[in-house]
């Protein structure tokens, strides 16, 4: 399956929200997509194929067409929950280095102990105008902190849950020290020396702790991949080779989000007007006036592409007894009374239709009715573009964890899918 080591490559890979989209970029340039600046004059051809960096880890991409046969569009978010480093968060404690950091997310922090774990994100370095820092991505590409667990002997109760603080439990170590050493500004040099810059030209960063674990199949059959970051790397996957590969006359484009983990409410995130704002101006650009962008939305379709939670083998009791996802068996159309998953009775049957179609394996996910399970970008972006939204995406086992669990099969499923609604 070539999709899987595509995959498994781009998992590798962007081990930030950053990466995320550094790597999207890649595979669009590498298929003849060209690059366009939020600002300035859009000169788009009819036959051509762009992609737009927002706030450095949002992306925008799109294929254009006719707005008044409805918007196609994909979309997905770039983010997962983990640890963010802290400014100046440099502490000392029992003959080790070790940095501040807050959760971001709903993030299973257990999972994150006694693994080697690395730090990427962004850097901004000194310019020639103050109003306008260098961006510098970073990635160490190698184990620089750890998170060690309590010995069992020291706390007999752990085997029982054991409560995680974030302040106390938390701060990963980076190394160990000699008495009288001086801990203010050691990250700012690690970060120079990686690098190659002054630690001084360095105004302020952005970092993430990942999980560096390369993406592997498990099981006799090789039938699974665990990987970090499926939680929705799978989707931005799914959304950028489908947009690759697509066909059809319609305008197509994909939303590659931030901040889905935290509520989505940021300038890069769903919430925000700006992905709006650049589909219409796309569709000025194209000669197209806004009744011809609104009326496109109206009659348009958002795929928002999100993993699902697959039955767990050990925990069945905590699935729908009806409609649950179970793994290699194809993409979850996910449903909610309450609308936290955007699908309506119409949209569930667009995608129906396009899957049964096209021969693409499909299954109905509910949550279980006394459990309220999480949201995605689906009703957010919904509801500001005022588009019909569906929600679909890869089952998983151990969502939010460290590293996750699927189905290699499945992301066949949702790759074609994306590729049917661009090509309806």
């Amino acid at each position: 399956m070539n999709d899987l080591s595509e995959l498994s490559s781009y998992l590798d890979r962007a081990v930030s929200p950053y990466h995320s989209v550094i790597e999207g970029e890649k595979l669009l340039t590498e298929a003849g997509f060209a690059p366009l600046s939020m600002t300035g004059d859009w000169d788009l051809k009819p036959d051509g194929a762009y992609y737009v960096p927002v706030y450095d880890s949002c992306l925008l991409a799109f294929r254009p067409g006719d707005p008044r046969k409805g918007l196609r569009l994909a979309g997905a978010h770039t983010d997962w929950p983990c640890m963010r480093v802290r400014p100046r968060p440099e502490t000392l404690s029992a003959g080790c280095c070790k940095l501040s950091v807050e959760i971001y997310g709903g993030a299973l922090m257990a999972t994150w102990f006694d693994r080697p774990l690395s730090l990427a994100g962004l850097v901004l370095r000194k310019g020639e105008d103050p109003m306008h820092p260098v961006r510098v991505p970073v990635a160490f590409r190698r184990p620089v902190v750890t998170l060690p667990s309590l010995a069992i002997h020291l706390n007999r109760e752990a085997n029982r849950g054991f409560e995680l603080n974030a302040l106390k439990h938390m701060p990963p170590i980076c190394r160990t020290v000699e008495e009288g050493w001086e801990k203010d500004g050691y990250l700012l040099q690690c970060l120079g020396k990686e690098l190659g810059i002054a630690p001084e030209e360095i105004l302020s960063f952005d970092l993430v702790v990942y999980n560096p674990q390369p993406a592997t199949q498990v099981g006799f059959e090789g039938d699974l991949l665990s990987s970090p970051r499926l939680d929705n790397l799978t989707s931005c996957f799914a959304c950028l080779q489908g947009l690759i590969d697509a066909g059809g006359d319609a305008f197509r484009g994909i939303l590659l989000y931030d901040n889905e983990e935290i509520g989505s409410r940021t300038k890069q995130g769903a919430d925000s007007a700006v992905i709006p704002m650049l589909l219409e101006k796309a569709c000025l650009a194209l000669g197209y006036d806004r009744e011809a962008y609104l009326e496109g939305l109206m009659q348009g379709l958002l795929l928002s592409c999100d993993v699902a939670h697959a039955l767990h083998p050990n925990h069945p009791e905590m699935g729908d007894a009806i409609s649950h996802a179970l793994l290699n068996r194809g993409v979850a159309l996910k449903m909610n009374a309450s609308q936290k998953y955007a699908t309506d009775a119409v949209g569930s049957a667009i995608v129906e239709g396009l899957c049964r179609a096209r021969g693409i394996p499909f299954q109905r996910y509910f949550n279980r009715p006394d459990l309220a399970g999480g949201g995605t970008i689906g009703s957010i972006a919904s509801a500001l573009m005022g588009i019909r939204a569906v929600d679909v995406g890869v089952p998983i086992l151990a969502m939010h964890s460290a590293t996750e669990l699927m189905g290699i099969r499945d992301q066949e499923s949702i790759n074609a899918l994306v590729r049917a609604v661009f090509e309806g």
